[in-house]
């Protein structure tokens, strides 16, 4: 028996992979490596290369490992960029969702742990994000991970009375840096610590997109969480599903402490030794002010923490991306 893990070339999903084996839950990959690298799939995990919306490859591959559960993972995940491209984001996050669930009723598969986003909420007025909170997505990238959510949801409640009853939860996150393995690091060319990292290797200056934010500094101010404990709360939502455990519709894995875009500047400064005064550029599209989650839910089911300083997370990541050569 294994657990499916669409997406699982990824950065993310690479870790998600590496904290499952670590657990003996025996995962599966699939991806199509849009954003993935086969190199970062550890040795001796089965991988498949594939798209999500390939219902027959995604019930084969349930069927042939023995599929127990999903985690998925895989999305067109870019807020800005989704304001330019909404066709594709609805089609990849949601049709892909759709197919997903589709493959799995017909697989026999009936648990679910889906990587949502902290997006769900777009710009909140409340200093701290709880479950509960209205969604207003500001952005084609949010909505669709809450229309994700719609159909994880209503495709519980249909299966309800059946033999395989789904069981899900959705964990919603925002700005997940750093490395736990020096063999994979984020390759996004539109997330905050690669872009620095980037551009530090290459010689050039950092940018900030836009510094006229309703925020202390003018800088937005986010979520960050290391990869490693994003991992394991993913690995522990699992478990709870496999063993029949109560879980909560959704799961935010905040820091309850946001950090500002210049504050992780300086700390690039700090860790890297490079000193840098960085420029400031025009806002980016679906950039919300401020989101900043308690994660206690979290805390009180998937042993939820934040185990890193802002330090160790750049640090880690930077490692890593220097380790790549």
């Amino acid at each position: 028996m294994s657990w499916l893990v669409t997406g699982g070339a990824g950065y993310i999903g690479a870790h998600i992979v590496r904290a499952l084996t670590a657990a003996d839950m025996s995962p599966v990959v699939l991806d199509n490596e849009s954003s993935g690298r086969a190199t970062f799939v550890p040795e001796g995990v089965p991988y498949v290369r594939g798209s999500i919306l390939d219902t027959q490859l995604l019930i084969d591959t349930m069927r042939a490992h023995e599929v127990v559960g999903v985690i998925h993972v895989a999305a067109y995940k870019y807020a800005g960029v989704s304001v330019q491209r909404p066709l594709h984001t609805y089609e990849q996050n949601v049709e892909g969702t759709r197919v997903v669930l589709a493959a799995m009723e017909e697989a026999g598969v009936s648990r679910l742990v889906f990587s949502s986003s902290a997006a769900v909420y777009g710009t909140p007025d409340v200093p701290l994000v709880t479950e509960d909170l209205p969604k207003r997505p500001a952005s084609p990238y949010g909505e669709s991970k809450l229309i994700g959510e719609w159909l994880i949801r209503d495709q519980a409640v249909a299966t309800a009375s059946s033999d395989a009853p789904l069981r899900h939860t959705s964990l919603r996150y925002f700005n997940v840096v750093g490395s736990s393995d020096p063999s994979v690091y984020d390759v996004s060319p539109h997330n905050l610590f690669p872009l620095v990292y980037e551009a530090l290797i290459e010689g050039r200056t950092p940018k900030i997109f836009g510094d006229d934010y309703d925020t202390p500094d003018g800088t937005n101010v986010r979520d960050y969480v290391h990869i490693g404990d994003i991992a394991a709360a993913h690995v522990v939502a699992a478990q709870r599903l496999a063993a029949g455990q109560p879980v909560e519709p959704a799961y935010n894995l905040g820091s309850k402490n946001g950090l500002s875009v210049r504050e992780i500047m300086d700390a690039m400064a700090r860790v890297t030794g490079i000193d840098f005064t960085p420029e400031i550029g025009p806002r980016r599209a679906g950039d919300p002010d401020r989101i900043v989650a308690t994660g206690e839910l979290a805390a009180r089911d998937l042993d939820w923490k934040n185990r890193y300083t802002v330090d160790e997370m750049v640090r880690s990541g930077w490692e890593a991306r220097r380790a790549a050569g």
